[in-house]
């Protein structure tokens, strides 16, 4: 399933950019896996606080209308943390975790929409980032791929 995956999102990511030029060395990688039952076990203990704390309420909404709900949750705050990680930060130093929303998935590819001190530092860097998320069983896998925009 994992290779499917990945080979999917090759297909889907090497039609958006081509990479084409860029150094192995600029080539930023984030990734990150969750718990599905650990992620749900902490919002259903703090509904409120880690609702607001972590999910922009458009991610919330699009996961609330899923049948895999948990899953597709659990699959944002892995591509959060991937993201935070390809840019060299974690959350904890300045960045939080509603500056990275995840939009699309399902039946669409997911992108990024930065903000906050996560849109700041990737403009300072001068890096595009991309994503890919999947779940199966009782975890859910992001990984986000960074690199330098093109010259233009």
């Amino acid at each position: 399933m994992l290779n499917l995956f990945v080979e999917r999102q090759r297909r889907v990511n090497m039609r958006a950019v081509s990479l084409r030029g860029v150094p192995p060395a600029r080539l930023r990688l984030g990734q990150d896996l969750v718990s599905i039952s650990r992620l749900r076990a902490a919002v259903e203990r703090h509904p409120e606080g880690f609702q607001a704390r972590v999910f922009t309420p458009a991610e919330w909404q699009a996961c609330e209308r899923r049948a895999d709900r948990w899953a597709a949750l659990a699959s944002r705050f892995a591509a959060k943390e991937a993201a935070l990680k390809a840019l060299g930060t974690g959350w904890g130093r300045g960045a939080s975790f509603t500056d990275v929303e995840v939009t699309g998935g399902g039946r669409t590819a997911p992108h990024l929409r930065l903000r906050g001190v996560a849109a700041r530092l990737a403009r300072s860097l001068r890096l595009d980032l991309e994503v890919g998320l999947s779940h199966d069983g009782d975890l859910a896998l992001a990984v986000v791929l960074a690199w330098p925009h093109a010259a233009s």
